[in-house]
């Protein structure tokens, strides 16, 4: 059950999305036949922007187009299921395998090398022939959802169950992360960092939990609190929101299914119709939670931010249409299952009327919202998101129809002050990775007084290209394109890590 609950719990979104073999097997036989399917393919997540990369490589002094902001010191990581030693192709899925992070080192105007590496857990090790160093932790894998700076250090991260995995300046992996000795079980793919508190907050969940947990992290790097929040049929969580004075809490009708995890399911994870579906806000210190009903006819993906406004928390998050299938219904992709492609909304909850209302900021399909980082918790007023055709094509829609897909390769920027947005449009075959801002210098008067860098596949060159942007000057030309000498398949999340971090 740890292998079938926790680890694949850990995939995040790539939990949310993932199959089991006996779905992938009933696919040829499902009601909507792969074979009546003009644009069908086997395998999709094996080709094209989601093929995995196979090994891996080390490139240095690598070309550019353009020039690249002589501000930018660091490191752009990505981290994402990269699967090694597949042993059948009908269970893949691009959300499930083994973590890779993908990163490049810019310095003085310099894009001075190119690094992938799978994350060394105690499976892939022994997959690569290596040894593994020290013991074994419970639950452990190669964590493949996003990486994250924290106190000088990188994380690889994971949900329900393995430790952060920290790795070394050239991705090479050192060691499981336990923050002092502090952290035991869960941790999350996407905690949330106050830079002005300096605290790292986490919501973790576990399959075998009748609760999820809130971790506070203080400014020694070790968790100096935990609060149990009491939960019914072991929901998914796999992203939360912060304020200055809040944590928010989805608990969503995705729950864990003894019974798909005793018969050996990669993702025993199901749409529970009797699981409704809330928000939850408790005080950052802990305390009560108050629930608030939550709109059942969306089902909670990413957050952007959230903030305080007088009696009133705003949170802007992803959300997708229900009923949301972590694992797939007999489709022959196995992927996840909703009534259409994600969107961008608000919700507004009122905690002196006591009462939450929702509004559509974005209905254009989009996905892997951020901000500037240093807004976590506080207010902001631009928001990054991506779209990327391939992602939505991947997949059919339960009722047959596929996604529109004449809005395809794009980075979006809104301005949630204005109430509107600004579109980057790539190439038709230009898959388009998820977008991270990094500021132009540390007190940067504005807050797009930045860059925005994202992966993006580059189909004349057959490889993926690092796009740079000016947040400030979003539809114009690239300030610059770092060619990389391989693809860097479709994958999930990532972060900026200055050098002095």
């Amino acid at each position: 059950m740890l292998r079938g609950g926790a680890a694949a719990a850990a995939g995040g979104l790539a939990l949310l999305h993932g199959a089991t073999g006996a779905q992938a097997r009933s696919g040829a036989a499902a009601g909507r036949s792969a074979a009546g399917r003009a644009d069908f393919t086997p395998y999709p997540f094996l080709k094209g922007a989601f093929a995995p990369a196979t090994q891996e490589i080390t490139a240095h002094h690598l070309p550019v187009t353009g020039r690249i902001p002589a501000a930018l010191d660091g490191r752009y990581l990505r981290n994402g299921a990269n699967v090694l030693g597949l042993e059948d192709p009908r269970t893949h899925h691009w959300m499930l395998g083994d973590g890779m992070v993908h990163g490049v080192r810019i310095r003085d105007g310099r894009a001075e090398w190119y690094r992938n590496r799978w994350i060394r857990s105690s499976t892939v090790a022994a997959k690569l022939g290596e040894p593994y160093h020290g013991p074994v932790p419970d639950n452990d894998f190669p964590n493949n959802t996003h990486v994250i700076p924290y106190k000088g250090k990188v994380l690889a991260v994971q949900e329900s169950g393995p430790m952060p995995y920290e790795l070394d300046e050239e991705l090479n992996t050192v060691r499981p992360y336990d923050f002092g000795g502090t952290l035991s079980e869960a941790f999350t793919a996407h905690s949330k960092y106050d830079e002005q508190a300096d605290e790292l907050h986490a919501i973790t969940y576990y399959p075998t939990w009748d609760h999820v947990r809130h971790l506070v992290i203080d400014h020694t790097g070790r968790v100096v609190r935990t609060t149990r929040i009491p939960v019914a049929d072991s929901p998914m969580m796999h992203d939360f929101a912060l304020t200055e004075r809040y944590v928010i809490i989805f608990d969503t009708p995705v729950t864990f299914d003894a019974a798909a995890a005793e018969a050996g399911a990669l993702v025993p994870y199901v749409w529970n119709d009797n699981h409704p579906s809330r928000i939850g806000v408790m005080p950052r210190r802990g305390g009560r939670v108050r629930w608030f009903e939550a709109d059942a006819g969306s089902y909670y993906s990413h957050t952007l931010n959230a903030y305080d406004d007088g009696r009133s928390v705003v949170l802007d998050y992803i959300t997708f249409p229900t009923p949301f299938s972590a694992a797939g219904r007999g489709s022959w992709s196995d992927g996840p299952f909703a009534l259409g492609t994600p969107r961008l909304d608000r919700t507004t909850i009122d905690l002196e009327r006591g009462r939450a209302r929702r509004t559509r900021i974005d209905d254009r399909p989009q996905e892997f919202p951020r901000i500037r980082e240093s807004l976590v918790s506080r207010k902001h007023r631009y928001g990054y998101a991506a779209t990327a055709a391939a992602m939505w094509t991947a997949y059919e829609t339960l009722d047959g129809v596929p996604p529109d897909t004449r809005f395809t390769n794009a980075l979006i920027k809104h301005d949630l002050e204005r109430g509107t947005t600004q579109t980057h449009r790539f190439a038709k075959d230009a898959a388009v990775s998820e977008p991270v801002f990094v500021p132009a210098h540390e007190n940067a008067r504005t807050e797009d007084d930045g860059y925005v860098l994202s992966y993006v596949h580059n189909p004349e060159r057959g490889a993926t290209d690092l796009v740079i942007l000016s947040a400030q000057d979003f539809t114009g030309a690239p300030l610059a394109r770092i060619h990389l000498p391989a693809t860097v398949p479709l994958g999930l999340h990532g972060s900026w890590v200055p050098t002095a971090s």
